[in-house]
């Protein structure tokens, strides 16, 4: 390698290294969650500083594994654009439940105030909707990501091959990824929402319509039976994209839903 040659390289690199950040988020402070859990009402009273601080520990786990299989799968979507030409997942959307949401759900199911019930009970507090474009790329990407020797899965349900009686279409697939602390290797949950663009669509308007409006029942009823006939309309409707999107891509056809490894 001639040393001009060796110049540009190091230029290049020192470019490269100048332009890197940190990128540093928000975490979990001790003092939020502090006053979040006081203003809680709970049967067991106030949180003790050690539970608090064990919390907090748990939620950080939690948000690494949730960052794990994000990571995961941003690079399984950077795979096929190589070799297929294809990107399979259109957008991803991450998110924590809030304490009052965790809290909430172990009192509504009668559990618990701890954060062992936490642990034990609740698998989708660390949680990523992952909004692929076909439906065979929903099946592809969930393979793959299963298939990793590091991840485990640990339960499935497949509301896409078997829709929900309201017309709700989806891939849950609960994960357990690994996050790497000094204090060692641990094992966390993480819920992944597979679905496609049309899926997506469809029930975001559901969700609206069930919890944030105040319709009389009859138009409750009118447009939940509209959503259902536009459930199955928007099934058919994927299919056909489907079967094109084949004919002019080499992308995977996989349609078995993951299977437990746990």
């Amino acid at each position: 390698m001639t040393r001009s040659v060796i110049s540009q390289v190091r230029a290049s690199r020192s470019a490269i290294l100048g332009s890197v950040i940190l990128d540093r988020h928000s975490r979990f402070k001790t003092s939020d969650i502090s006053a979040q859990l006081k203003m809680l009402d709970t049967t067991e009273g106030e949180f003790s500083i050690d539970e608090i601080t064990e919390f907090i520990n748990l939620m950080q786990l939690y948000e690494g594994a949730m960052y794990e299989v994000s990571t995961k799968l941003e690079i399984l979507d950077d795979e096929f654009q190589v070799r297929f030409s294809h990107d399979p997942i259109h957008h991803m959307e991450r998110r924590l439940k809030s304490i009052k949401s965790i809290i909430g759900k172990l009192q509504r199911r009668g559990l618990p105030i701890s954060i062992d019930s936490v642990r034990d009970n609740l698998f989708d507090v660390a949680g990523i909707r992952v909004i692929c474009n076909y439906r065979d790329d929903v099946y592809s990407v969930s393979n793959y990501l299963s298939s990793q020797s590091d991840i485990q899965v640990l339960r499935v349900k497949d509301y896409i091959k078997n829709p929900k009686q309201n017309g709700y279409r989806s891939l849950h697939v609960i994960y357990a990824a690994p996050v790497f602390l000094s204090s060692g290797e641990h094992y966390m949950p993480v819920e992944v929402q597979f679905r496609t663009i049309a899926m997506d669509y469809w029930a975001s308007l559901e969700h609206a319509l069930r919890y944030k409006s105040d319709l009389p029942d009859a138009k409750l009823a009118e447009h939940s039976q509209t959503l259902l006939d536009c459930a199955r309309s928007l099934q058919n409707i994927e299919v056909q994209m489907q079967n094109i999107h084949r004919d002019i891509n080499g992308a995977p056809r996989v349609e078995e839903t993951p299977h437990t490894t746990a």
